[in-house]
This record gives C-alpha cells, sequence and structure tokens, in this order.
C-alpha cells in the first residue's frame, strides 16, 4: 500500500509541476502571438492545463481502466466549476466584463452532451470522433475571434521568447506524460486494495491531482488581475475535457460511460455548467461569498462520493 501511496504522490507532483511549466510555455507563447487574455485561458492555457487529465485518462483507458478514465473527466469539470473557481475568487474576486457567455454556452452544451452519451450507454468510435469534431470547429471559431494588435517587439527577441515557451512547454509535456502514469497506476492500486470503485477513485484523487495545473493557473491570473484568463481557463478546461479528453478516451475504449454517473455526479456538472452561464450573464462578479459556497458545494460531494 505504500508504494501505491509514493507513486500516486509522485504523480501528483509530476502533474503539478509538469503542468505549470506547460501554463508558463503556452502563455508565453501566446503573448508573443498578441492573443488576448480570454483566448489566451478559452484556447491556450485550457488546453495546457487539461493535459494532466488527457495524459491520466488515456492512460487508465489504456489499461482497460475506462471507469477510472471517465470518472477523472466528469469529476476534473466539477472540481473547475467549483474549487477552482471558487479558490480563485476567494483569492481575489473575480471581475466579469460581460464575456466568456458564448463559451459557457458550449461548456453547457458539452456537458449535456456528455449526459446524453451515458443515458444511452453506448460506446462507439464514432462517438469518440463527433466530440473531437465538435473541438474542433470550437478553436477554429475561437481563434478567429478579434484579437489585439501585435506588439512592437523586435522581432530576434519574439523568437528568442516563444523558443524558450517551446522548451518550457516540452519539458512540462514530458512531466505530465510520467506524472499521469504514475498516479493513474497507483489510483488503480489503491481503489483494489479498499474496495472502492476506479469511478470514485478517478472523481476524487485522480480528478483533484490533475486539476491542480487549473487550479495554479487560475489563482496566478486572479491574483494578477486578469479575470478573463482566469474565467477563461475554467472554461476553456472545461471544454477540452469533455469534447478532446472525452473523444479520445472514446476512441481509444469504445465502452459506454459507466452508469453510476447518472446519480448525481452529471446532474451536478451541468447544474454547476449552468449555474456558471447565468453568472456570467447577470452578476458583475463573482465574490468570496460565491466563491466559498463553490468550495463547501465541492467538499460536499467529494465526501459523497467517497462514502456513497
Amino acid at each position: 500500500m505504500l508504494a501505491s501511496i509514493l507513486l500516486c504522490l509522485a504523480g501528483l507532483v509530476g502533474l503539478a509541476v509538469g503542468g505549470e511549466f506547460l501554463v508558463r510555455g503556452s502563455v508565453g507563447i501566446a503573448k508573443r502571438l498578441g492573443v488576448s487574455d480570454l483566448v489566451t485561458g478559452l484556447v491556450i492555457v485550457g488546453a495546457a492545463t487539461s493535459m494532466p487529465e488527457m495524459v491520466a485518462s488515456v492512460e487508465a483507458a489504456l489499461l482497460g481502466s475506462p471507469e477510472l478514465a471517465w470518472g477523472n473527466i466528469v469529476g476534473s469539470n466539477i472540481a473547475n466549476t467549483l474549487l477552482i473557481l471558487g479558490v480563485a475568487a476567494l483569492v481575489m474576486p473575480i471581475m466579469l466584463t460581460g464575456t466568456g457567455k458564448r463559451d459557457a454556452v458550449i461548456a453547457l452544451i458539452a456537458s449535456l452532451a456528455l449526459w446524453g452519451i451515458t443515458f444511452m450507454q453506448t460506446g462507439s468510435i464514432w462517438i469518440g470522433v463527433a466530440l473531437l469534431a465538435g473541438l474542433i470547429a470550437y478553436i477554429y471559431w475561437r481563434y478567429n475571434h478579434p484579437r489585439p494588435d501585435d506588439n512592437d517587439e523586435d522581432e530576434a527577441e519574439v523568437v528568442l521568447a516563444i523558443h524558450w515557451s517551446l522548451v518550457a512547454f516540452l519539458v512540462g509535456l514530458a512531466m505530465l506524460v510520467a506524472g499521469g502514469t504514475a498516479l493513474v497506476s497507483g489510483a488503480i492500486d489503491l481503489a483494489r486494495l479498499f474496495g472502492v470503485s476506479e469511478t470514485v477513485i478517478g472523481l476524487t484523487v485522480v480528478a483533484i491531482g490533475t486539476s491542480l495545473p487549473e487550479l495554479a493557473a487560475s489563482v496566478a491570473a486572479a491574483l494578477r488581475g486578469k479575470p478573463g484568463l482566469a474565467l477563461g481557463n475554467v472554461l476553456g478546461s472545461n471544454i477540452y475535457n469533455i469534447l478532446l479528453i472525452g473523444g479520445v478516451t472514446m476512441i481509444v475504449a469504445p465502452v459506454a460511460v459507466p452508469a453510476s454517473l447518472l446519480t448525481y455526479q452529471l446532474v451536478l456538472l451541468a447544474v454547476s455548467a449552468l449555474a456558471l452561464l447565468v453568472l456570467l450573464a447577470t452578476a458583475k462578479q463573482i465574490g468570496r461569498v460565491v466563491g466559498a459556497g463553490l468550495v463547501v458545494l465541492f467538499a460536499v460531494n467529494t465526501a459523497m462520493a467517497l462514502t456513497g
């Protein structure tokens, strides 16, 4: 058991450190290319911070544990909306500037689509292909959104900065692969030792662990007064988790999503996505009171998953 715990801890460290490198590299590249904070959060940081979930879920699917993979996807999205956005708001209230509503709609549609796929209890490579096609359409639409003017930095300096950002990105990606492999192996062993389902382990231990990069990125963005980056990171990661990671997982392991997720986890996923859309449409900020409420709700949900 000790070996499994140490393996999980080593994997978490690898994911956290690798995610930080990946985020720094992604943000560095995006800044030099003149992409806005919101689009950077949605397309660049959202994709980068979703890599731990990607590695962990695909690794789990390849090892014959799709329950762990889907539990991780659903649990990570719940953690993003409740834990990460809540903690970021506790650190610094997140001002809402009216942006992100369309992306919140996409996140809600993706959540409802996942609920529908689970309800049908059907697994198919073509479902995975359809999810990936949806992601490609989303990225194309988002990347062609109006961007700010290019900066006036010297071209040689820009190339050098992008070079080092790319190095950081690749180092982070390598650490994520190693960390994800270790975390999944340890988590599967722990699930078998304690008699807990792999779905529950995915919803809790693995989901929280793979969400550490999102937590670090969103808190840092809140501290730096970049609400668009913090919000875009959460929305983008949620979209990537379902469309990209869910799509790849379904292609690698074309089996039905665990029906146990229909009980309340997928309901909470859809409700939290809808609540975020309502906040973006009606509120001026996500303050500390709301942030505390989100964190408490996440803690209650995690306790229910572990004891249910």
